[in-house]
């Protein structure tokens, strides 16, 4: 008999790429989910879910995330709601006695002081970077949740740690996006409008690690028949800077203006990378070079605004 498999945020960033994949392999029974069937901030709605779908393992993906701006402003719903939504995913695949939790936190859950390479073992030396503390520290504590109801009740659950994801579906929304989606809407509307130049935060010197989102949801696949408990880094473990990865969009969407760096913004953390040896002994490696993944990633955009088809604008 296949496996039962149910994805909450199905129709977001990495569950659109899980969706896909899923679907392809056939494999398992699959149901996807979203925010317009259940609330699943309140526990009985979270419950009805379960007994509607029955699922032997819950993917959970549903999450309120954004960008540095969003985080800055919001910093009380961002905790609120992903505190709620790790909180009612536990007790309620407890109460239901599904049998696996595949969790994703994200990696700004580190201490902002980590030294990269960032490996599991540093993840509760201290605190956050502050402008994103309070949904880092809600994702984290799936860690603790993890743990406690595999100690009392015999939960399973796999919990992993994504790197700066990026691709097809992502958020380009401009006070919500991450840094690539950012940088192929502002480079694609300068472009379009004939803007002399681009003015962008910081001075580009910081050095980040990113991964295609496939690639995460293909890995990930792999931790619906793997009792890894996890936390588990799942990234490039390599970095480039903002100044060389700008060129690369700017250079990769055939955009000619200067780049000005406005640099009374703030940087953030200085060098980001994870330590990804765990993932390596696992042999589950990420297959996408950044270089062809923006190459996917700008082509999907580009056709996606001019229709303003599934795209988050």
């Amino acid at each position: 008999m296949k496996k039962k498999i149910l994805v909450t945020g199905s129709d977001g960033f990495l569950g659109s790429h899980l969706k896909q994949l899923l679907n392809f392999s056939k494999k398992y029974d699959c149901f996807f989910t979203n925010r317009n069937e259940f609330d699943l901030l309140e526990l009985n709605q979270f419950n009805q879910m379960l007994d509607k779908y029955n699922p032997d393992i819950l993917i959970h993906l549903a999450a309120y995330s954004g960008g540095i701006g969003a985080n800055k402003k919001y910093p009380a719903d961002f905790y609120f709601q992903n505190s709620l939504l790790t909180t009612n995913a536990f007790q309620a695949c407890y109460e239901k006695k599904i049998k696996k939790i595949i969790y994703p936190m994200g990696g700004c859950s580190y201490p902002a002081t980590s030294v990269s390479p960032i490996n599991e073992e540093k993840i509760w030396d201290g605190y956050p970077q502050q402008e994103s503390a309070g949904y880092s520290m809600a994702k984290k504590m799936s860690i603790v949740a993890a743990k406690s109801y595999k100690d009392q009740y015999g939960l399973n659950s796999t919990i992993i740690i994504p790197g700066n994801m990026y691709g097809e579906y992502d958020n380009f929304r401009h006070e919500e996006s991450h840094v690539i989606p950012s940088l192929i809407r502002k480079f694609y509307e300068a472009k379009k409008n004939n803007d002399n130049e681009v003015v962008l935060w910081g001075d580009g010197s910081p050095i980040r690690d990113f991964i295609y989102a496939r690639d995460v949801a293909e890995i990930l696949l792999n931790f619906i028949d793997n009792d890894l408990e996890g936390p588990i880094n799942i990234s490039s473990g390599e970095g480039i800077s903002i100044r060389q990865l700008s060129s690369l969009i700017a250079k990769s969407m055939g955009y000619t203006g200067e780049i000005v760096w406005d640099t009374s913004k703030p940087n953030g953390q200085k060098i980001k990378i994870f330590d990804i040896s765990f993932l390596k002994k696992l042999k589950y490696l990420p297959k996408t070079n950044l270089q062809l993944g923006i190459k996917n990633t700008i082509s999907w955009f580009e056709k996606s605004y001019e229709s303003n088809k599934e795209i988050r604008l």
